[in-house]
């Protein structure tokens, strides 16, 4: 198939994420180009990114839509809708910090719009499949560890509703009245506990790392703050520690499939390996 070839110089870079960048065009103002950096910017890659959000949309799920893929060089890219004035939650969390509450009950809102879409099971793979996967590749768990894990995984019943994969503060976008689901590339069909095990990762345990606060634009207490309001908001309990303890389960689930997706280096297995110690030890 031949996509149509575009020249970078007609684009002016308006942003930069960590796959790669965006570009906009003065003839093009409703689109936006995204160029993924070298490694992720094959034709393989992009058009199962390009796949991905239109097998989302078509669930009825709002993202910004996908119009083409193009060629850029001998990369390719993707033409998608620009979404105006857009802040993901994170930002409004970090500007206007007396606005976090709402934003914490809104992901929870969204979040369980989400959760309840029957998903297409035969396009979108199992999360709980993926983690078994997990569980036989990775390198950083001992067999003891790995072996609770996995009968705790396999006690949870298959879902075929969808989860994002990536659910957080950051993948969620706001304009003006609308909400856009981003960053669509692990959504799956599974347990939404899947999902909410990774948020409660990042606002509960590695909320103290300066690194993870700079990524979500928000403290450690802001962090904190915000997983308290959502636990009560998904529960409509004042008192949801139990439901902390299944989360922070499903959290040590979320660095057992990490494998699945991407390689890690040799520091990354060492800080993974003692955060999966941690996990087990307070939540199984």
């Amino acid at each position: 198939m031949q996509y149509r070839k575009i020249d970078l110089k007609d684009y002016v870079q308006i942003g930069e994420g960590g796959n790669g960048k965006t570009y906009g065009n003065a003839s093009e103002p409703d689109c936006i180009l995204k160029l993924n950096k070298p490694g992720l910017n094959n034709l393989e890659f992009v058009k199962k990114e390009f796949d991905v959000s239109r097998a989302v949309e078509s669930l009825g799920i709002q993202v910004p839509r996908m119009h083409e893929i193009v060629q850029v060089g001998d990369a390719y890219g993707t033409i998608s809708q620009r979404i105006k004035d857009k802040k993901s939650l994170s930002r409004i969390c970090n500007e206007e910090p007396e606005r976090l509450e709402e934003m914490a009950r809104i992901l929870c809102e969204k979040g369980k719009e989400l959760f309840s879409t029957p998903c297409n099971t035969g396009f979108f793979p199992s999360r709980k499949q993926q983690v078994l996967r997990g569980i036989e590749i990775t390198s950083f768990v001992g067999r003891k560890k790995l072996d609770i894990i996995r009968s705790f995984v396999e006690s949870i019943p298959e879902n075929e509703h969808c989860v994002h994969g990536d659910f957080q503060t950051g993948n969620i976008i706001k304009s003006g009245d609308e909400y856009y689901w981003i960053d669509l590339d692990r959504f799956a069909h599974g347990d939404p506990m899947f999902d909410i095990g990774h948020l409660y990762q990042i606002c509960m345990v590695y909320a103290p790392m300066k690194q993870v606060q700079n990524i979500f634009h928000m403290t450690q207490e802001q962090l904190n703050s915000f997983w308290g309001v959502f636990a009560k908001a998904y529960t409509g309990k004042d008192d949801h520690s139990e439901f902390d303890r299944l989360a922070g389960k499903f959290a040590c689930l979320d660095v057992i499939v990490r494998p699945v997706f991407q390689k890690s280096s040799l520091p990354e297995k060492i800080f993974f390996s003692i955060y999966i110690k941690r996990l087990v030890k307070q939540f199984f």
